[in-house]
């Protein structure tokens, strides 16, 4: 069975394939998902932060480029950038534990994206709120 970890790494991937153009992908969420072996709970739980991510995109980024500082929304890594929505979604929308929701995108970042990556994305999602 997957674990949430596994889910969330597939819900990137979806994340990352919208972000490039590709809108349809969500016509194919749940073939993908299957590929993946991600089946029952951790599929719903999938689903459901792909879908509450896109749906809240606009709002999502809003937040991300508050907390950018210096760097630009634009330059950003699709896979960060991916990573940063989910995360984001997770923690201001869904309301799930700020502490845990980061230590999960840190591990997400060493896995899939850039070396320094997980540092800057550490730094975004902790600044989340703090207004």
């Amino acid at each position: 069975m997957a674990t949430r970890h596994q889910a969330r790494a597939a819900v990137i991937g979806l994340l990352y394939a919208y972000d490039l153009g590709n809108e349809e992908i969500t016509k194919f969420c749940e073939d993908i998902l299957e590929e993946k072996k991600i089946r029952n709970k951790q599929r719903e739980f999938s689903l459901k932060l792909f879908s509450g991510t896109v749906e809240n995109l606009e709002t999502i980024d809003k937040e991300i480029k508050k907390n950018l500082n210096q760097w630009d929304f634009d330059e950003l890594g699709k896979i960060e950038r991916s990573i940063l929505r989910l995360g984001c979604y997770e923690i201001l929308i869904d309301g799930n534990d700020k502490a845990i929701i980061i230590n999960e995108a840190i591990e997400l970042a060493k896995e899939l994206a850039d070396d320094k990556s997980h540092q800057f994305i550490n730094g975004v999602l902790d600044s989340l709120g703090k207004e």
